[in-house]
């Protein structure tokens, strides 16, 4: 088996993207990778997170980068659509499932947290029926896992626009895969026990809102609110470039 791997291009320049990844990279090492660095002293030894996060895999809601943590904060899992598939021993390759059972099992995590996010090209897949190239194989069945959470949203939202139907779906997805988790065995029992807690969050990336599904209300509030940007010169938001 051979690859095709592109390494520098002509006169030895390193391609563009490698070479905007390697500079990434030194300055990780430059804010992280000291010798004498106490975390990673401790990460050769193992990891130890504070939480399990199953996310999507859409490049705009990496939520290490959303809640700012350190390297070994969190144990990620990123999928189409954040979707947690129900409960299935039946020898088949399950990754979600996989992945769940070693952080719950041996990292023993605490906290599991479902991020769902607004304008997920997974979901609109679903809400749509069709795909643009109409050549996928695998995204129509994978988000079909989520056919629940449409039928949900069209009985509360009947005759709903695309984008309302596609947004309830979302939502209505994050508790889909919360009340999927609790149909894995030793999840339940976790949780029942006081030894796991679950959370349902939803990133809004048109208001900058991090909402969060109240199970005893049954609706979705802001746990932290819309963003307050601080203007630099000329009133353009700080951090801000044109």
């Amino acid at each position: 088996m051979s690859f095709h791997i592109t390494r520098v291009h002509k006169a030895g320049r390193q391609h563009p993207l490698v070479f905007r990844l390697t500079s990434g990279f030194r300055r990780f090492q430059h804010r992280w990778y000291h010798p004498e660095e106490p975390l990673f002293q401790e990460l050769r030894n193992g990891q130890n997170p504070l939480a399990l996060v199953i996310a999507c895999c859409d490049s705009r809601v990496d939520p290490v980068l959303l809640t700012d943590c350190r390297p070994g904060d969190l144990f990620v899992v990123r999928n189409v659509a954040n979707l947690v598939p129900p409960y299935a021993p039946d020898g088949g390759r399950h990754g979600v499932s996989a992945a769940l059972e070693y952080a719950v099992k041996h990292l023993e995590v605490k906290d599991i947290i479902i991020m769902g996010h607004a304008c997920c090209g997974g979901i609109k897949a679903l809400v749509t029926g069709t795909d643009e190239s109409g050549d996928d194989e695998f995204i129509g069945p994978w988000v079909d896992v989520a056919r629940h959470a449409l039928e949900k949203a069209d009985e509360d939202m009947p005759g709903a626009c695309a984008a309302d139907r596609a947004r309830a779906c979302e939502l209505w997805n994050v508790r889909l895969s919360l009340r999927n988790l609790l149909s894995f065995p030793w999840v339940k029992s976790a949780v029942e026990e006081g030894r796991l807690f679950l959370h349902g969050w939803y990133f809004d990336l048109q208001s900058g809102e991090l909402l969060e599904y109240d199970d005893i209300r049954g609706d979705f509030h802001p746990l932290v609110g819309r963003p307050h940007l601080h203007t630099g010169q000329g009133g353009v938001p700080a951090g801000k470039h044109s």
